[in-house]
This record gives C-alpha cells, structure tokens and sequence, in this order.
C-alpha cells in the first residue's frame, strides 16, 4: 500500500482511459499527456496502460508502506526520497516508510508517478481512471487515502534512466488541421495568425486560450449549430472567440463549431501548457490516425 500524506491542486489516478462508450455517453478520459504516462510505466517494467498517479502541478508526498519501484515523468517537478534529490525519468527504489515528494513544478502542467504493479483501485467500465467531467472512476486523492499497488508484473526495468527533453517554458507550436466547420468562421486563418495564451480557466476538459496578438476569430454563420460529436484535440470556438482546445475529460458532444484539430501528437503538448504560456498554432496535413 502507498499512503497519500500530502495532496496538491489535484491528483488522480490515471491509465490509458476506457474508449468504446461514446455510444452510452461516457467519454475515454485517461491521462491528459498519454506519453508521459506511457514512459512511467515502460520504466518500472509496468504495462503501458497501468494505473499510475498524474498530479497537477506536483505538491504531492507519498508513504510507502512496503518496497516500491517508481519513476516520475512529465512536468518538471523537484524529486526527493527522504529529503535526497532524485532524477526525473529515471527508477527510483523506494523502501518501506521512506517517502517520496514532489515539490512544486518548475516547468509543465501534470507529473506522472507509476508504480511497478500498477495502482490496483477498482475498474469502473474497464478503466481506473478518474474522469472529472462526468465524475466517473476513483475519487481525487486525498491526504490519508491509502492506494493498494498491483502485483508485479514479470517484465523488469531495463533502464535505470531515460534522456527526454526538458519541457519547453517559452511559446509552443502546435500543430493542426483544419476542422469540420472553419467554413463558419470569415477568415478561418485568423487561428495561425499571431499567437494566444492558455487561459487560467483550464483543466483537464480543456485548455481555453486568450488571444495574445493577431486578429480575433469572427463568425461567417451566426445560426445555430446542431449538436455533433466532438473529438480529441477538437478547437471549440464559442461566441466568446475565445478557442478551447479539447483535452482528456472533454463532452463527446457540442454546439459550438470546430475550427481546427490539434493532432494526436501534439494534444500532450497542449495538456503540459501552463496558465500563461504562448502558444501558436501551424497548420498541417490531416492526421490518418483514429481519434477518440
């Protein structure tokens, strides 16, 4: 067992999500930067889809009450085992009643902990994550919650670091393809030009934006639009102007048009923006991949 003794903003357990129920109204949700999750896991011999813990902004300390093989990725946020620094991204041994703290994240949004055996709180519709727009899956973590870990899996770590790229602090390029109805907008364009700033109206449903320079989005169509399935990385404009990048938790349906789709490889960019940062979109061919 791992016992929770300090809590940030917000932590939750995450895996790769439940797709399939769109059908019953249940979005897939999982983590917000599914890379991330997936190298936590490859690094403590777990499946890729495990459960793991993915904290808002780090702030999170953990007790373990047995020995616990971890690794830490994603957003920037300072290690310690016992008060000693440890790396990102890297294995980390962690003995029984030893604890392990994030600190506050220098850079990034969302910090992942796995654990080898996985998180083993209870599937809901055949996930164990938390999603936070329908509220379905684990309750957010609380100080005091005690979090049981899976048995081992036969796999073992094969690295005892993994080198990644620091996550950028300065504007990020986003890149997306046009969306179903950019023909509602005068100049669907307008969404490259210049650049926006992720607003601090931001979760895991989605990352609204405020325009930073260039030209605001104007409508051309002013009638209604009937609801319509809405997808990942989907860039909702609403009558605000203000455009809101769809990320984990987002509705499977909405009224407001798409003017553009983040791609599948860059929506874990978007999920890591901080409140304040610049982003820029560019345009690119469409995404083959399916979306969900």
């Amino acid at each position: 067992m791992i016992r929770v003794e300090r809590v940030g903003p917000l932590a939750t357990i995450q895996d790769l999500g439940r797709p399939g129920w769109f059908d019953s109204g249940v979005g897939a949700a999982g983590a917000a930067d599914r890379g991330s999750l997936r190298l936590a896991n490859r690094l403590v011999g777990n499946p890729e889809g495990a459960a793991a813990i993915e904290a808002l902004l780090g702030g999170v300390e953990l007790l373990a009450q047995r020995h616990l093989t971890v690794a830490v990725t994603g957003a920037a946020a300072p290690i310690t085992v016992d008060g000693r620094p440890m790396g990102t991204a890297s294995v980390l041994e962690i003995e029984e009643d030893q604890r392990l703290r994030l600190d506050f994240a220098l850079s990034g949004l969302r910090s992942y902990i796995a654990v080898r055996g996985g998180i083993d709180v209870p599937p809901v519709l055949g996930s164990r994550s938390r999603d936070t727009l329908s509220g379905i899956g684990p309750e957010p973590l609380r100080v005091g919650d005690l979090l049981p870990v899976g048995k081992p899996p036969r796999t073992h770590p094969t690295v005892d670091v993994a080198p990644i790229a620091a996550l950028p602090a300065g504007p990020l390029t986003v890149r997306v393809v046009p969306g179903p109805r950019a023909d509602w907008f005068a100049d669907a364009a307008a969404l490259f030009a210049g650049e926006w700033t992720v607003s601090s109206d931001t979760d895991r449903i989605g990352a609204r934006l405020d325009r930073r320079s260039g030209p605001i989005l104007r409508r051309a169509v002013d009638t209604e639009l009937p609801t319509e399935g809405m997808a990942l990385g989907s860039i909702q404009v609403p009558p605000s102007g203000q455009p809101v990048v769809f990320l984990a938790d987002h509705p499977i349906t909405g009224g407001y048009p798409v003017i553009g789709v983040v791609v599948d490889a860059d929506v874990d960019v978007v999920a890591q923006a901080r409140p304040g940062q610049a982003v820029r979109f560019r345009l690119s061919a469409p995404d083959p991949g399916s979306r969900a």
